[in-house]
């Protein structure tokens, strides 16, 4: 461990990242994900039990910079943040004609009182609940659109692949209710634009489909997929039109819409959007004043899986024995590796702290490899197998005159030698923006 006076900074050091060359499981279908193996190996999730993992700190970051962009995009749409309770009353369900339906997939518990209660996997029931119970709104509330990011939970029969499919799960969830259906529709199309401004600063190309409703139900359906081989969809895409369909709501091989072939794809779902109507205000009593009278709101629901995007996009991104990022996400954006204690190049610890304050001045993270007792060699291959998109050194070349930093830019497998002055309009070139 180094004993550098810089503090404030994250070092590898004191990082909790538990590693192991094996995973312990009977399920060798498991294996088939080089994300899920690589995310437990290199110790960014631990499975605590069947279908529920926790979320170590390296892959809590990761996870907590999806949320800030998640964040931003629905503040740009007047989207209102609240955080509902886990437990939802079995009487809403009923209500609105869904706990039968998913009976099967429910957490059920019931308190000293015998009252019944479901770890809610959604919550349409409870958001009406919550609105409904204020009274009937006025119209000047309109439109209203609120969101929360929690844990959700399935009783999944067969969990696989991390939070692929896992009983417990964390999304992002965005009610909105309108005076009525043309202006639901105008909701409904902000949402989606959202949702795609989303995906693209994510930066991994999606599809957008129609959906199935399933018993979520409602007028109109999207979802939004990766194409993936780990995925358990499959979506009809026309390479002439994008024109895309999820195949259980599709009867046909050609496109309805230019009469093209449908192309097949594998894909995961990682976003779901449902134009409501009044499936749930009406039953559940959320109400507009109109004049001297009441009408039901008209509502939409909007889904995004963040735990499962997690999992995707670093399936798609990694290699079989690295993780992978998109930049914006990544857990810390820069390692700086340090020189080994007794070398030649420890003289070169006088820049240590000019490095950090130019990524300072950049607002850019960083985290400082100072286990300067391993080789610069060993730690540049953790840093690669974790993911970091940049590496910078501080080695031999850093005590040549005059002195040079080198920088590896993992995800395009590249590196370069530059004096310390330029490191600023290195990555003011790339772009980075943390």
């Amino acid at each position: 461990m180094s004993n550098l006076p810089i503090r404030n900074i994250n070092k590898l050091s004191y990082l909790f990242q538990p590693t192991t060359s094996t995973i312990s499981t009977s399920k060798k279908a498991e294996l088939s994900s080089k994300s899920y193996e690589n995310l437990i190996k290199y110790g960014l999730i631990k499975q605590v039990n069947s279908g529920m993992y926790a979320f170590l700190p390296l892959g809590l970051r990761v996870l907590n910079k999806l949320i800030v962009l998640v964040d931003t995009e629905m503040e740009k749409i007047g989207a209102q943040k609240l955080l509902l309770p886990a437990l939802t009353s079995t009487q809403l369900w009923r209500k609105s004609n869904r706990f039968n339906d998913n009976i099967n997939e429910l957490f059920k518990l019931r308190d000293r009182s015998h009252r019944e209660y479901i770890l809610s996997p959604t919550h349409e029931e409870a958001i009406c609940s919550v609105v409904s119970s204020v009274g009937s709104l006025s119209p000047r509330m309109f439109p209203l659109r609120l969101y929360q990011i929690s844990n959700k939970w399935r009783d999944e029969i067969k969990p696989k692949l991390g939070f692929l499919r896992s009983r417990e799960f964390i999304m992002k969830d965005l009610y909105t209710f309108d005076k009525d259906l043309d202006g639901a529709k105008e909701t409904y199309a902000l949402v989606c634009e959202t949702y795609e401004n989303i995906f693209k600063k994510i930066g991994i190309t999606y599809i957008k489909a129609i959906g199935d409703p399933g018993t979520t139900g409602g007028l109109m359906s999207h979802e939004y997929h990766y194409i993936s081989s780990i995925g358990e969809d499959n979506v009809y895409t026309c390479s002439s039109c994008q024109y895309s369909i999820n195949k259980v709501m599709s009867k046909e091989s050609q496109c309805p819409e230019c009469g093209s072939v449908l192309k097949q794809n594998r894909t995961a779902e990682v976003g779901h959007t449902f134009l409501l109507d009044t499936k749930y205000t009406i039953p559940l009593e959320v109400t507009l004043r109109v004049k001297n009278e009441t009408k039901p709101a008209v509502m939409g629901c909007y889904g995004l899986g963040l735990s499962r995007i997690f999992t995707v996009m670093t399936e798609l991104l990694s290699t079989k024995e690295e993780l992978r990022w998109p930049k914006n996400l990544a857990p810390y954006t820069v390692c700086i590796i340090l020189p080994k204690v007794g070398s030649k190049e420890e003289s070169a610890l006088q820049y240590v702290k000019d490095i950090i304050e130019i990524f300072n001045q950049l607002k850019t993270d960083i985290i400082l490899d100072d286990r300067t007792h391993l080789t610069i060699g060993n730690r540049l291959i953790h840093a690669r197998i974790t993911g970091f998109p940049y590496v910078v050194i501080i080695g031999k070349s850093a005590i040549q005159s005059p002195p040079l930093i080198e920088i590896h830019d993992i995800n395009s497998s590249t590196n370069c030698q530059i004096p310390l002055g330029d490191i600023s309009s290195y990555f003011n070139r790339e772009g980075i923006n943390i």
